[in-house]
């Protein structure tokens, strides 16, 4: 675990340096006093697209919409100072096409100051994985 007294924000290329090394804490959030108190214990925030059953009482991840996401991520964004903050691309928001892909995580990034997105699936997300990454957008990739 990271000592508290570390307040340097942890960015991108850190997480990258550290593959196959010393392994990652990740914690889930998604308000602004959770974040508060899961900064300092944990490397990653992830914003996750759970927030809809966690939060909001749906039933599943899909009735949660980007907007939501984006509102999730700047209240967590507001209680981060050292944790790379990662938010999720809640479903339809990136499968159509790589250029929706693109246009929607560019607005998440700019609009909640995260460090990347997180979005699902394997191979068939390889090449907008691919597409995203080399215009400038970090992904955590869930394949499991």
């Amino acid at each position: 675990m990271i000592a508290v007294a570390n307040t340097k924000a942890i960015t991108s290329p850190d997480i990258r340096s550290r593959k196959a090394g010393t392994p990652l804490v990740c914690l889930t959030a998604y308000t602004t006093p959770v974040a508060r108190l899961v900064d300092s214990h944990c490397d990653v925030v992830l914003v996750g697209d759970s927030v809809g059953m966690v939060l909001h009482g749906l039933p599943t991840t899909l009735g949660v919409t980007l907007d939501m996401m984006i509102m999730h991520g700047q209240a967590v964004r507001r209680g981060l100072e050292r944790a790379l903050m990662v938010v999720d691309m809640p479903f339809g928001s990136y499968e159509e096409s790589r250029d929706q892909a693109f246009r929607n995580a560019a607005r998440v990034m700019a609009e909640t100051g995260c460090s990347a997105v997180k979005l699902e699936g394997g191979e068939t997300m390889a090449e907008t994985i691919r597409f995203l990454a080399c215009r400038g957008i970090p992904v955590m990739a869930h394949v499991g």
